[in-house]
């Protein structure tokens, strides 16, 4: 029987939130050593032998701050608690970002920027603070700001947590002096970025994304009634219709958009449409991060996915954010026409 995601209403305690805030399931086995930097492009190496470099005192227990430090971080000069990732899509930041995770001693937690802020959300900034000062590192991947209440909520939230010495690590494809620009006024907001920015350590990777590495833009679109046809074959497969879809996205806050996938082994949508509302393209793009953390292959009908967002949607604030979920869903549509390709497996090249 077809499932309708369309239909389902998942709950999502704030627990199950922070319990499942680990590296997503293919990246349960990225390590440093399975890390293949691109020859032709030295920041990759140089980002290794940084990242390696912290995991080696990660791995050891949070040490008490001695006096100096703790004055030192109560000085005028920031404390580099953290290191950024700066890059392009498919560079391999992720891959690194997870093998420092896995080489780090805990409590540590591994999560998303929405992610997080979505716990945040769910806990209260208090109970958030109180919860992860404990921790000896918090790794954020796809660090991006979208408007002024994220903004100061992690500002605030990170600037705590660096006080109670908790180490940070991200990746962007924003350097984070520029986070905001063209999406919000982000020059009202300056001192609260460059609060964010002092605490990290900036390294550029650069590289082609490896999604699109001699490959074409986009798949043909299935037929919508071969995608069903094919839905109804497949094990623990939903289907929906592109507007019932998105419709229903609307009415769910995006922390339920990985439990609603529970279970999920195959993603449907027939009629997809081209978008002109950002509202609902900022949805579409959270779904498309959880659908590819649990590498769901994507049957699709309608449009070609690289006609999803429209030329304006492209040119403005969030392009980043689009074309990071374009390279995913043309990945994931094109593991359900080619069951030997696994999305997310050329990441092991850098």
């Amino acid at each position: 029987m077809v499932i309708r995601l369309s239909e389902q209403w998942p709950e999502v305690s704030p627990d199950r939130l922070l319990s499942e805030c680990v590296p997503p399931p293919r990246f349960a086995d990225a390590r440093f050593t399975t890390y293949r930097p691109n020859p032709e492009e030295p920041s990759q190496s140089e980002a290794l032998a940084a990242l390696t470099a912290r995991a080696a005192n990660l791995a050891q227990p949070r040490q008490t701050p001695s006096l100096w430090a703790r004055l030192r971080r109560n000085s005028s000069v920031p404390d580099k608690q953290g290191i950024y990732l700066d890059g392009g899509f498919g560079v391999g930041k992720t891959h690194l970002l997870a093998s420092l995770w896995h080489e780090s001693a805990g409590p540590k937690m591994y999560c998303t920027f929405v992610e997080l802020t979505n716990l945040v959300g769910a806990l209260g900034l208090r109970t958030a603070v109180e919860k992860l000062s404990s921790y000896r590192l918090i790794c954020i991947d796809e660090f991006e700001l979208d408007d002024p209440g994220d903004t100061m909520l992690i500002s605030r939230l990170i600037g705590q947590l660096v006080e109670a010495g908790v180490e940070f690590a991200a990746t962007s494809n924003t350097l984070p002096d520029k986070l905001g620009e063209g999406r919000f006024q982000a020059v009202d907001f300056l001192r609260e970025i460059q609060a964010l920015a002092a605490h990290f350590d900036v390294r550029r990777i650069d590289g082609p994304d490896y999604r699109h590495r001699g490959l074409p833009v986009a798949p043909d679109p299935w037929p919508d009634e071969k995608v069903e046809q094919e839905a109804a074959v497949r094990p623990n497969a939903s289907c929906d219709h592109f507007v019932d879809l998105h419709r229903h996205l609307a009415e769910l806050h995006p922390s339920k958009y990985g439990a609603l996938l529970d279970g999920i082994e195959t993603v449907a949508i027939t009629d997809v449409r081209p978008l002109t509302d950002e509202n609902v393209a900022l949805r579409l793009v959270v779904l498309a991060d959880r659908m590819y953390d649990r590498n769901l292959p994507l049957l699709a009908g309608g449009v070609p996915l690289d006609q999803l967002f429209s030329a304006d949607m492209l040119k403005g604030g969030y392009r980043k954010k689009y074309l990071r979920a374009l390279s995913r869903l043309i990945a994931l549509a094109r593991a359900a026409s080619s069951p030997d390709v696994i999305p997310g497996r050329a990441s092991l090249d850098g």
